[in-house]
């Protein structure tokens, strides 16, 4: 398959998972006040930790398919966003495992440390050269591999998987919270 079929792709997952989010949002704050969007919020959260597990898994291979297959060498930002993607994987995998989803809480914290890096990678990605300071010494983060839809960037695709796993946790976290006794 040729990168330009993949890139388009993954450009559209992350589209979709734009839509997901949004739709995961209102379904989180609208629960309480359409109940037929309870069964839908329980639904989520009965499958969160399957789905992050899924999702991150999924990005984590997505990224090393990139640089070890298709020789395409991270910048320092991108290797950031790894350092807060690549251990969920893992917390996912063992909270399944246990059963706990405890874990939601480290999930938020790891999302928002690298949906904060991937927000910055994908402004210098967007915004005119020279507009933010770039941590590069070698590969630039402002080069861009992938430009899809006139905004989707490798970074925006990491914003956006944060993001959702960053949702889907407030799901698990209010599953967890509720089972909680007393």
């Amino acid at each position: 398959m040729h990168i330009e079929t993949i890139n388009f792709w993954l450009a559209l997952g992350t589209l979709l998972m734009h839509f997901a989010i949004v739709a995961l949002v209102a379904v989180l704050l609208l629960r309480k006040t359409v109940p037929a969007l309870e069964s839908v919020a329980a639904w989520v959260s009965s499958r969160g930790l399957w789905l992050g597990f899924i999702f991150s898994l999924g990005a984590s291979a997505a990224t090393l398919y990139y640089s070890n297959v298709l020789g395409i060498e991270p910048c320092p930002l991108c290797w950031w966003q790894r350092i807060f993607l690549y251990p969920q994987v893992l917390m996912f995998g063992i909270a399944l495992y246990k059963r706990d989803a405890g874990i939601a809480a480290y999930s938020v914290a790891l999302s928002l440390a690298g949906a904060g890096f991937a927000l910055y990678n994908h402004a210098l990605q967007v915004l005119p050269s020279g507009a933010l300071p770039c941590p590069a010494a070698g590969v630039s983060c402002a080069q861009r591999f992938v430009f899809e839809f006139g905004y989707i960037t490798f970074p925006l695709m990491a914003f956006t998987l944060f993001s959702f796993l960053i949702v889907l946790m407030l799901f698990v976290r209010r599953k967890s919270s509720s089972q909680r006794p007393s």
